[in-house]
This record gives structure tokens, C-alpha cells and sequence, in this order.
């Protein structure tokens, strides 16, 4: 039978043991939703992953954000409305997270845009690039972090004065992203470059393109410039078959993200040197934060980033900063937050306008060339987002809240 010092002694072994840190109730982790055409747009969306899974682990070895970890509750959305908007749903209902971002295709976006309106949950657009998220489908709770079309094809044709071109061709995907961009295209080359016309534009399905059919009909317009806004395999067939032909010989291209690895690294050495093109020249940037960035991602995955580890990267500390801000993970002050809210990133100062929840953030504008055995971006620049984003009026004119 114990005695009654034994019975004590055991007590303050217990109370010792529940009070040590190893036993103590650790805050609830921060929940944040995340959604994404992992399946379908692997490409971009794994390095991507890559990169904010770099981004929390770095986080949470610090402590996470206001004393909690964070988790990030990602999920497959199927690379179409439906499915997104589903599993966006769950994310909300069943997981219980405080904010949603990522998605890929800029259909994807709208959807889960209006999702965000209507649920007032707050939904950061990591990739999509259409006008229409923050635009014309825009909502006080959705954000986007990349320059949208309008900037993006904007920071082109500027480059594209000097050629002379006044006869265009336009090639893009028949989906919301290629649309939108062209749309852009249209209106700002004409505003731009007096003279300037559109003769032939071709807009092959997603993921489907008949290369043959579709070099043939830009050849037979007779164009002196291309803008192009395919991406992906599509992309790298339209090459190979505007190789072949010399479509591109005598021809300005003006071409959106194909410096990016992502669709550069599969042309190989059918780069299209000479084309001016938005992209990411990631081995050439030399800002110490950037360079550290690079550093930690080569050394955690044994792989060069891609512009998608890049965006996933940045996304992350984005959200860790407006939580700190806001204090909380309400849905009003994270709103709060990001209104106008400046970020130091590895890409240097990026703010989030109020009027449209539209990041400020730039891309790099350069040419393609062929660098050994691949392709690569030279003379290129750094265009900051903020001279290119659409104005005040033209915001207001559009947007319903």
C-alpha cells in the first residue's frame, strides 16, 4: 500500500509532467486554403507548390504568424469551374480555413472570384491573369498578385514601337486567359502605334492546337507582327511548325510568358531567338533577396525555380504579412490589411492598389536566345507594374462594388 509521502511525491511528478512544454495545449495552427490545377497544369502549378511549401517551412521555423503555426490545406480543382468552386467549398465548410488562394486558369479565377463575393471569404488569385478577376468581375474580397494582361501586354507593345509593324496577327487560346489578352492587344496596340491593324487572328482550342491549319492561315495574311499568347505544348508545336515554315523570319513577335522556364525549358533548341517576350530570367537577377531565395530553393529541391516557385514563394509571405497586420484572421481586417497595403518581397517593393486589389508587382521584359543547348532571355528589364495598370476611370467604369 503506498504511503501518504509516496502518493504526494507521485502528485507533483504529474503536475510537473502536465506543466512541460512537451505536454502544454500548443495554439491552433492557422488554417489556409489552397486550390490548384495540379493534375492538368502541372508545368507551372508543382514548382509553384514547391515554392510555398519553401515559403511555410521557413515560416513556421520561426514561429509561424502571430504565435501560431500555419497550415496550408491544399487541393486539387480539377482545372475547371465546377470542381474549383466544389472544393473551394469544402475548404470553407469542412476545414474551417481563413483565407483561400492559388488557382491556375484565369476561368478558374473568375469563378472562384465570384465564390469569394459570395461566401465573403477573402481569395488572393495567385496565377490567373484575365482583366476580368480584378476588372469587370472584380469584388472587394478578391486579390491578385501577378500583373494582369492589360500590364503585361502593355509592358510588350511598348517594346514593339520601334519594329515598324503595323500589320498584325494575333494567336491565343479560345479560353477566358487568351480572350482577355487579346482583347488587350487589340486596344492597346491601336492606341499606341498609329496605324496599326489586326489582319488575321487564329484561337485554338486549349491543349488542342492543329499547328498545320493554323501557321497557314497567319502565313496567308501576310503579317509583319505576331502577338502570341499560347503557352505550353501548344506552344511548342506552333514553334516547331512556324520553324519549319519561316513564319517568324521577317515578323516582330511580341509573345506573353514564354521566358518563363516553365514554357521555355520543352522548345530546347527550337527557341525562337529574337521574339520579345515576358518571362523570368531567374539565373541573371542579382538582388541579395532574390539570390537567397534561389539559394534556399535549389538547396531544399535540387531544381532551378521556375516562375511558378517564384509566385508560390511570394504568395505565402504575403498572406504571413497581412495576417500580422490584421492582427487576426478576420475576413474584414485582412481586407483591411491588404487595401494599400506595401510588401517588401524578393522582387523588390510591391503594393496592393485599393481601388482594385490589383498588385503592383512588374515582370521581366526581354528577348529570347539560344544559350547552348536551350533558351534563355537577354536584354532584358524589370518592368514594375504600376505605370502599366489600368487607370482610375477605367477601373471605376467597370467594376459593380
Amino acid at each position: 500500500m503506498a504511503t501518504t509521502s509516496t502518493i504526494r511525491w507521485l502528485a507533483l511528478g504529474v503536475a510537473l509532467a502536465l506543466g512541460s512544454p512537451a505536454v502544454q495545449a500548443q495554439p491552433a495552427p492557422i488554417k489556409i486554403g489552397e486550390l490548384n490545377s495540379y493534375a492538368r497544369q502541372a508545368a507551372f502549378t508543382v514548382p509553384y507548390r514547391d515554392g510555398w511549401q519553401l515559403a511555410l517551412d521557413e515560416i513556421n521555423a520561426k514561429g509561424g504568424v502571430l504565435g501560431r503555426k500555419l497550415e496550408i490545406i491544399s487541393r486539387e480543382d480539377g482545372a475547371t469551374t465546377g470542381d474549383a468552386t466544389r472544393v473551394a467549398d469544402e475548404l470553407v465548410s469542412r476545414e474551417g480555413v481563413s483565407l483561400l488562394f492559388g488557382s491556375f486558369l484565369s476561368n478558374v479565377g473568375v469563378a472562384m472570384a465570384d465564390f469569394a463575393n459570395q461566401k465573403k471569404i477573402v481569395y488572393i488569385a495567385a496565377e490567373p491573369l484575365t482583366d476580368a478577376i480584378t476588372m469587370g468581375q472584380g469584388n472587394r474580397y478578391t486579390f491578385r498578385i501577378r500583373p494582369n494582361n492589360t500590364m503585361q501586354v502593355g509592358m510588350l507593345v511598348d517594346q514593339a514601337k520601334a519594329s515598324g509593324a503595323k500589320r498584325w496577327a494575333i494567336v491565343a487560346p479560345n479560353y477566358e486567359y487568351g480572350q482577355s489578352a487579346a482583347a488587350a492587344f487589340k486596344r492597346l496596340i491601336q492606341e499606341r502605334i498609329p496605324g496599326a491593324e489586326i489582319v488575321a487572328e487564329q484561337y485554338p482550342a486549349l491543349g488542342k492546337i492543329e499547328a498545320g491549319p493554323t501557321v497557314s492561315a497567319l502565313e496567308q495574311a501576310k503579317p509583319d507582327g505576331i502577338f502570341n499568347v499560347l503557352f505550353g505544348p501548344d506552344l511548342t508545336q506552333f514553334v516547331r511548325e512556324g520553324n519549319t515554315r519561316g513564319l517568324f523570319e521577317k515578323a516582330t513577335v511580341l509573345s506573353l510568358l514564354t521566358g518563363e522556364p516553365e514554357w521555355l525549358l520543352p522548345l530546347k533548341d527550337e527557341v525562337p531567338e529574337g521574339w520579345t517576350v515576358t518571362g523570368y530570367p531567374w539565373d541573371q537577377i542579382t538582388e541579395p533577396k532574390h539570390k537567397a531565395f534561389v539559394d534556399a530553393y535549389r538547396a531544399k529541391y535540387n531544381d532551378t525555380p521556375r516562375l511558378g516557385s517564384l509566385l508560390g514563394y511570394m504568395v505565402v509571405y504575403m498572406i504571413r504579412d497581412t495576417i500580422e497586420r490584421a492582427g487576426s484572421t478576420d475576413t474584414e481586417a485582412l481586407i483591411k490589411a491588404l487595401e494599400d497595403a506595401k510588401f517588401d518581397t524578393v522582387v523588390g517593393p510591391v503594393t496592393m492598389r485599393g481601388i482594385d486589389n490589383q498588385s503592383s508587382m512588374g515582370a521581366w521584359v526581354g528577348k529570347l536566345a539560344l544559350k547552348g543547348a536551350a533558351g534563355g532571355m537577354t536584354d532584358w528589364a524589370y518592368k514594375d507594374g504600376t505605370s502599366f495598370m489600368p487607370t482610375e476611370g477605367e477601373v471605376k467604369a467597370v467594376r459593380k462594388d
